[in-house]
């Protein structure tokens, strides 16, 4: 492809991902202007700036090492009543808990959120599958060979965070906190 200047590339990213539809991978869009990938991050970032600075309806998401265009959350109703569209049924507590253990241990065996959880999984795992918020990340190298699950880039968006590490923290259990705050300072010993 014949060199452009990193405006005519901006536009071209810009069409590019909108008629994708779906996250674009970084490494492409560098392959594809034959630059380097630092550049293309470079520009990505141009173009969200821009998207940002006119208050444009679209926003550009970034779900780990991949781009797409999206719109804003605050028209989501608008663009939901003109498309006639159905709300998403709400997800129920048990798949925030089966999304939880999956998004903060991945990848994971149906049998091991089911450890953690106390209940079968079977259901809210194949719910949160056809949600594409988590996917089948191989097998086990046990007897049985168990599928393993992860989040996927959807989880990403659904949840506005570009990465894994943007989780918040785990809450500390409250037996190690109360050890930690002792009163005395001094530390316990238990002996059989």
């Amino acid at each position: 492809m014949e060199r452009m200047k990193a405006s005519k590339i901006q536009s071209a990213v810009e069409a590019i991902l909108f008629a994708a539809g779906e996250p674009v991978e970084l490494q492409r869009i560098a392959a594809l202007f034959e630059i380097e990938p630092e550049l293309a991050d470079r520009i990505l970032y141009n173009l969200a700036a821009e998207l940002d600075e006119r208050n444009s309806g679209i926003c550009l998401l970034r779900l780990g090492d991949k781009f797409q265009l999206s719109s804003r959350t605050e028209y989501a109703e608008i663009i939901r009543d003109f498309l006639e569209l159905r709300k998403n049924t709400p997800l129920s507590q048990a798949a925030f808990e089966v999304l939880a253990v999956i998004a903060y241990n991945q990848p994971v065996t149906k049998s091991f959120v089911e450890q953690v959880r106390g209940v079968d999984c079977s259901g809210v795992i194949t719910t949160l599958c056809q949600k594409k918020l988590i996917e089948e990340r191989g097998r086990l190298d046990l007897p049985g060979r168990p599928l393993l699950y992860g989040t996927t880039p959807d989880f990403l968006r659904v949840f506005g965070i570009s990465s894994l590490e943007e989780l918040p923290p785990l809450p500390v259990n409250e037996a190690e906190k109360t050890e930690e705050t002792a009163d005395d300072g001094e530390q316990t010993v238990i002996t059989e």
